[in-house]
Formats: structure tokens, sequence, C-alpha cells
């Protein structure tokens, strides 16, 4: 295997990502896959580089006092147990990655969904928006649990599409998102036996940090969040074609 690909890749997936405000699970899941890593290791890998991207960025929202606790908290409470029952699904390698092909599929496809008019405006809180976000955060956790991702990459375009917050604290709420459930989603893989190749990890764990770390510090001049993340969409959206197309049933 050419470990320094994929010291490369992570390195380069973590500095784009988290100049706007994602972990990076899904691509990471994607560069895996195509490596030819057996499924057991593919997907506490990526949990652990996203965690690690994800915390950090975490802890300056927090920081920058931008976190909405009140508004985030249903969510990730809803979203954390239901990641734990998605770790813990077990499929065959060719139904996980057509399942995660599907998904990244979707995810580049919400991805490319402009942000209407006006989501800087936000909704008003209350007790029906209290249901919609612990229903988005149940079912987002879920789907992230199985597949090996915190599920920003999913919540992000749908809180800006139900215009959910401004753009800040949406941004906020994704990285607390996918760092409980990057967790909440290890947990549950690793309560069924499921074993960590722990050089490998190590050594892209270095990469993630050090290109998360970077991507923080850029500009955005340098890289406008819009322009990353149409080139998010586009390789997600490649690696999805492709693992649907290879592993579709005849």
């Amino acid at each position: 295997m050419d470990y320094l690909w994929l010291f490369v890749s992570f390195f380069l997936i973590a500095l784009v990502y988290s100049s706007a405000g994602f972990g990076g699970g899904s691509s990471y899941l994607a560069v895996l896959a195509l490596s030819g890593l057996p499924t057991g290791a593919i997907r506490p890998i990526a949990l652990i580089c996203n965690l690690a991207v994800t915390g950090g960025s975490t802890v300056s929202f927090a920081r920058a006092g931008v976190m909405p606790w009140r508004r985030a908290l249903p969510l990730v409470l809803a979203s954390m147990p239901a990641a734990f029952l998605g770790g813990r699904v077990l499929l065959a390698r060719e139904e996980y990655l057509l399942l995660l092909g599907a998904l990244l599929l979707l995810a580049a496809l919400l991805m490319l969904v402009r942000r209407p008019a006006g989501a800087e405006a936000g909704v008003k809180s209350g007790g029906a928006a209290g249901a919609v976000a612990i229903g988005i955060g149940g079912v987002v956790g879920f789907v992230s649990g199985v597949v090996g991702i915190g599920g920003g990459i999913f919540l992000s375009p749908v809180l800006f599409l139900t215009r959910w917050a401004p753009a800040r604290e949406i941004a906020a709420t994704t990285s607390l998102f996918i760092a409980l459930n990057s967790a909440a989603g290890l947990a549950g893989q690793l309560s069924v036996g499921t074993e960590v190749d722990y050089a490998l990890t190590l050594l892209l764990l270095l990469a993630v940090i050090g290109g998360g770390q970077l991507g923080t510090r850029m500009t955005l001049r340098w890289l406008p969040p819009a322009y990353i993340q149409k080139i998010a969409a586009a390789l997600i959206l490649f690696v999805g074609i492709r693992l649907v197309w290879t592993n579709w049933p005849l």
C-alpha cells in the first residue's frame, strides 16, 4: 500500500475541509475505500481523523462565543445515541460500499444546492423547531454511525436550507455535531470488536492535524468557502459514482 499517497491525501482533505468548518470524514472514507483496505479498518480511521480535525474547531467556536448551545444541544443529544447504534451495524463489504456510494452522491448533491436568500436570518425557536431538530439529529446520527462519518456533510446543508441559524452558528453547531458523533460512532464500533490499525491511524492523524491546523489559518481571500464546497462536492460525487457503479449488483 502507498502510505505516502494516503498521507498526502489526508493532509489535503483536512486542509480543505477545515477551512470550511468540516472534518472531511466522507472524503477520508472515499480515499480509504479506493485504497483497498478491509471494511472493518476503514470506519474507525475515518472517525478518529474526523474527531481530531473538528475537535479543535469546536473549541475555537466555543471560545469565540458563537456556539448556540441551547439550539445545538437537542440536535447533538438526539444524534449521539443514534450514532452509537449505527456504529454497531455491520454490513458486508459490497453492501457497505454501495450504501457509502449512494450516501456520498446524496451528500454531493446537497452540497451543490445553493443556500437560499435570507438564510442568515434564521428561524424562530420553539417546540416544533425543537422536535424537528431532534428528528434531524437522530436520522443523521444513525446514518452517520453506519457509514462511519460525523454527519456534518449531511447536517450543514439541511440547516442552511431550513434557515436554522446564521452561518457562523451553523458552522459551530456542525463542528460540535461532527466531533461528538464521531466519538459516539467510534464507541459503537469498538463495542462490537472492531479492530484499529494503530500504526496507520497514527500516521494519518499526523497528516490531518497538520492539515487541519493550517486550514483554520487560511484566509477567505485565498480559499473562499464556496470554492472549497464545490471542490469537495466534485470529489465526493466522483467517488460516489465510482463506488455505486463498481458495487451495483448485476
